[in-house]
């Protein structure tokens, strides 16, 4: 197929012949390097290069053209090559109309011209740019393929694992026509939905998730029986402690019952994390933390879901829901947090068919046209809702408090209010759902005025507070009343050590009240519920952890 091609598109000159010098010097013994005038000749180039079986891996478009910016110029060339990873060219005085127009495009990075040295100031941003490429490629993937129905709990539940886990596949409706040959050609019949297909031909009716996984090469078996560090949960605050853990050396093994990333992997954009000045995807940043992690040989375990935490003298055991056991001589508890369910009639009933908890990214395009309802008024809530106003009619937020300042950051209030589709409505809440094999209306109840309305609603996403999934540890370690984990000197009543410790020492930070045990992110007690500061935990706890080794 030759080599991939990096594109640059530059309606001046100068600028056009420097950047391709530049990449030249570097890449030119891996990579075509095409150079363009204008978005028209580079959508012309690409056309050809998708008709000839060519790949192109990076392109690099000037923001300020004539008759098409880089940004409309990008948006027609995802259509083209949407595996390709994408980079903005930007004068100074354009930045901050770049990177608000950047959340119209998936951009990966932007570049201020002029860039010397390209040393310091191009490579870096081009290198990470092509590894992340390679990691995925631009070829045609050999993906699973997925019969279901629309409004299908099961269906949707394997769908969103799948996407969730950056798994390609493709979805055909069960009364499609590619649906139906799939089923025929399988000898399946309607009992068998969700039917998965996987890339050599074998046909999995309604299967487990963790056989889903095992189709799409997951990792759902450990390779050693002991670990130095095992971490319970795959979030920020997980990934965390996984980098850390494996580049220091450490045997490590993440486990992840759903899906890496956790809650932030769902989030559409997340604009406030330190070194991402225009923003990154959840679903980014979550694909670079387990790159990097895999790249320090830290194992992930998905589909695996832990019940049990028990001391086994020095070491540390988990059980695992099928009855296997794994131990380590640490262990770092990084669950996360899970949103409240909606205790409101008819909700529960209608989960996965029109009702949703987090962003269910997967639903965007089938939203188009449509009014969509979003209860919360968390950060979580406020970027979801910016997500669905670039596909659906009217977005339509639902707050139980009096405004959004006390729980929303400023910067994404001050983003909605600019958003001609999306409606705030405070001291509002969801009583009932209602639908007949999906959802189809709600009925909302403003404190306000006292009044309740029953309004038509195809989807509802949930987004209302978040408790700790800490059920699993029964006694093994002191939660907090609402379920979070002690540590560190909160674990010191009066003073005094949990009882049962028995070390000549105060529990370190985020250790538990059991040595060895450690908490970080969401699940601690008293935690900051930020990603930054999930990261953080998660490599503190690392450090921790290499003293509770040395002290042994």
């Amino acid at each position: 197929m030759g080599q991939p091609a990096i594109l640059t598109v530059d309606d001046d000159p100068s600028v056009s012949r420097a950047i391709a010098r530049d990449l030249r010097r570097r890449y030119a013994d891996r990579y075509r390097i095409i150079r363009a005038g204008s978005a028209t000749e580079a959508l012309d180039v690409l056309k050809e290069l998708k008709l000839r079986g060519g790949r192109v891996a990076v392109m690099l478009a000037d923001y300020r053209m004539p008759q098409m910016n880089g940004i409309e110029f990008l948006e027609q060339a995802m259509d083209l090559f949407p595996h390709a990873r994408r980079a903005l060219l930007t004068a100074y005085a354009d930045t901050d109309a770049a990177i608000q127009a950047i959340n119209v495009v998936d951009v990966d990075h932007y570049l201020l011209k002029p860039w010397d040295p390209p040393e310091e100031k191009l490579y870096p941003v081009l290198d990470a740019l092509l590894d992340a490429w390679q990691a995925t490629g631009d070829q045609e993937l050999p993906d699973l393929r997925l019969v279901g129905h629309r409004w299908s709990e099961p269906s949707f539940q394997i769908r969103d694992f799948l996407a969730r886990n950056l798994v390609p596949y493709k979805y055909f409706g069960a009364d499609e026509p590619e649906g139906r040959r799939l089923m025929e050609a399988a000898d399946a019949g309607p009992e068998s939905i969700p039917l998965v297909v996987t890339a050599d031909g074998r046909a999995l009716p309604r299967p487990t998730v963790q056989e889903v996984a095992e189709a799409a090469g997951l990792s759902v078996t450990p390779g050693r029986d002991f670990y130095d560090l095992i971490i319970v949960g795959g979030g920020p605050a997980g990934l965390g402690a996984a980098v850390y853990g494996g580049s220091e050396g450490l045997k490590t093994l993440l486990i992840e019952r759903q899906a890496v990333g956790g809650q932030a992997g769902q989030s559409s954009r997340i604009e406030n994390y330190l070194g991402f000045p225009d923003g990154i995807s959840g679903a980014q940043l979550t694909d670079r933390a387990r790159r990097q992690a895999d790249k320090f040989a830290a194992e992930t375990l998905n589909t695996r879901e832990v019940v049990g935490l028990r001391t086994d003298g020095s070491a540390r055991t988990l059980t695992f829901a099928d009855g296997g056991e794994i131990s380590a001589h640490a262990i770092l508890l990084a669950t996360g947090v899970s949103y409240r369910p909606l205790l409101a009639e008819g909700v529960a009933g209608l989960t996965g068919s029109g009702v949703f908890y987090g962003s269910a990214a997967t639903e965007g395009p089938a939203c188009a046209g449509s009014d969509v309802y979003i209860v919360g008024g968390a950060n979580s809530a406020g970027q979801a809702a910016l997500f669905f106003s670039r596909y659906a009619r009217k977005v339509t937020l639902l707050v139980r408090g009096d405004s959004l300042e006390a729980s929303m950051s400023y910067y994404l209030i001050q983003q909605l209010a600019q958003v001609a589709n999306i409606e705030v409505r405070t001291r509002c809440e969801v009583i009932g759902a209602h639908g007949d094999g999906h959802l189809q209306a709600i009925t909302i109840c403003d404190s306000k005025g006292g009044t309740k309305a029953t309004v038509e609603c195809g989807y509802l996403f949930v987004f209302i507070g978040a408790e700790p999934r800490t059920d699993w540890l029964g006694d093994a370690v002191q939660r907090d009343e609402k379920g979070f984990v002690r540590t560190g000197s909160d674990l010191l009543a009066n003073g005094e050590r949990p009882r049962g410790w028995d070390r000549d020492r105060d529990p370190f930070y985020l250790e538990s009240s059991v040595p060895g045990i450690f908490a970080a992110g969401d699940v601690r007690a008293n935690s900051i519920k930020r990603v930054a500061s999930a990261v953080g935990e998660g490599a503190m706890a690392v450090a921790l952890v290499h003293r509770y080794l040395e002290a042994q």
